[in-house]
């Protein structure tokens, strides 16, 4: 894949994939953490993301897409980015932290070792592995 992948989180009553889907983009602000920050930073316009609901669904349900690289984020002065991402498709089946944790391509996938850290990296057959499961295409 000529773009890498990130796996980007949030609770679904803060922000779920149906109001990204509504919304056609959104700034992806209010990471406080260095390792994420850094991630963030890291990433490059037409870069894919899974989207994952945490807390509640615990589950990948969507991709989407970065829209805008890193820049300050707005709602701090202090050395925090932000990024924007847009939909590009709901994946057919959601795919689990169940699922994820069960299957020996992904169970070492940074969702699970890094289970605190709302922005991680994603490598191109965790990608195609995670689509494979959604029964989604890009």
């Amino acid at each position: 894949m000529a773009q890498a992948a990130f796996l980007i989180k949030s609770e679904p009553f803060v922000y779920s994939f149906d109001e990204l889907a509504r919304d056609k983009r959104t700034v992806w602000d209010g990471v406080r953490n260095y390792e994420a920050r850094n991630t963030l930073r890291a990433m490059k316009k037409n870069d894919v993301c899974l989207f994952y609901h945490s807390n509640e669904g615990k589950e990948i349900v969507g991709v989407a897409k970065v829209v805008r690289e890193a820049f300050q984020d707005p709602k701090t002065d202090d050395d925090w980015s932000a990024v924007e991402v847009a939909p590009v498709k709901k994946l057919k089946v959601p795919v689990t932290l169940a699922d994820v944790k069960a299957h020996p391509l992904l169970s070492k996938m940074a969702l699970v070792k890094r289970s605190r850290i709302s922005v991680v990296p994603v490598t191109d057959e965790e990608l195609a592995t995670v689509l494979a499961l959604g029964k989604t295409k890009l």
